[in-house]
């Protein structure tokens, strides 16, 4: 099967097997992917995530509190079809700070908020709280 969009594949994956109370999902690897998940770590959305050595797959782990997954809604910004970029002067706090914005840049996959200290712009890729 040829998926036209991995990015949005990779988040709603996630974002279903948080709703199905998957302790874990085996996704396709890639770079991207990888610094994406790496990043959802970071900001506690996701437990980890392992390349698996065996195969091209990434084993992200969820996080949960309270038997919810903290990933609540993903909403896919930048498409292939339609482009979305920001200047960090134009990135500003998503669903008032309770959120994040994930952004493809020059200095690699970063949140909103870490785009606006580094002062560089990017790609939206999607937003997530």
């Amino acid at each position: 099967m040829m998926v036209t969009d991995p990015i949005a594949d990779f988040i709603i994956r996630i974002k279903n097997a948080g709703q199905a109370r998957k302790e874990s999902v085996l996704l396709p690897y890639s770079k991207l992917k990888e610094a994406i998940a790496i990043v959802l770590v970071a900001e506690g959305y996701l437990k980890s995530v392992l390349k698996k050595k065996t195969s091209p797959t990434l084993e992200v782990v969820l996080n949960y509190y309270n038997g919810e997954s903290k990933i609540k809604e993903v909403e896919r910004i930048s498409k292939s079809s339609r482009r979305v970029y920001r200047g960090f002067e134009d990135i500003h706090p998503t669903r008032g700070g309770f959120g994040k914005m994930i952004l493809s840049t020059p200095k690699g996959i970063l949140t909103d908020r870490q785009a606006v200290k580094e002062k560089v712009g990017g790609e939206v890729l999607f937003k997530i709280w």
